[in-house]
């Protein structure tokens, strides 16, 4: 019996429930004690969790951002003008949810490129569609599209991303 519904659950694409399932009847004595709706809880949670890692995943995956950068390991103590609060209130991340631009610019060798992927992976962690561009990268791409007719469909693409532009552009 518990086999053929570990099979529903996969084939019903629960993994994440099936898998907390499997660890229950792996463990019997852990959860005798819980009663049904506790039990499901913990099979519904788990099924979340599950489903919010796959989908952070994804999201990264698609952001194809240049660096594994978190905001934890950004460096406070160089000289380049950077506010401990200031980038605090950045990782709150409103300035995407009320579509407000952000330009990182500095000299080369300063950080830009790792702080715009902190920027982009905490995005990611909170469920923000991100698209990782260098600027002249960008510019070349809707300049080529341009020419050969497809610069309409590659703004629609960029139109779908939350973060759809996180540009770095060095001072010269």
């Amino acid at each position: 019996m518990p086999q053929h519904t570990l099979q529903q659950l996969h084939r019903l694409r629960l993994t994440g429930m099936a898998d907390a399932l499997s660890r229950q009847l792996d463990q019997p004595g852990t959860y005798e004690e819980l009663g049904f709706l506790e039990r499901l809880k913990l099979l519904i949670n788990s099924e979340a969790t599950c489903r919010d890692n796959r989908k952070i995943t994804r999201l990264l995956k698609q952001a194809k951002l240049r660096l594994n950068a978190q905001a934890a390991d950004i460096d406070y103590r160089a000289r380049r003008g950077l506010h401990k609060d200031t980038l605090a209130q950045l990782l709150q991340l409103d300035w995407i949810r009320h579509h407000r631009n952000l330009l990182i610019e500095g000299p080369t060798g300063t950080g830009k490129t790792f702080l715009a992927c902190a920027l982009g992976q905490s995005a990611c962690e909170h469920g923000i569609s991100v698209r990782y561009f260098r600027a002249s990268r960008l510019f070349e791409m809707l300049t080529i599209a341009h020419g050969d007719g497809s610069f309409g469909k590659l703004l629609a693409q960029l139109a779908k991303t939350e973060l759809g532009k996180l540009c770095i552009t060095p001072v010269i």
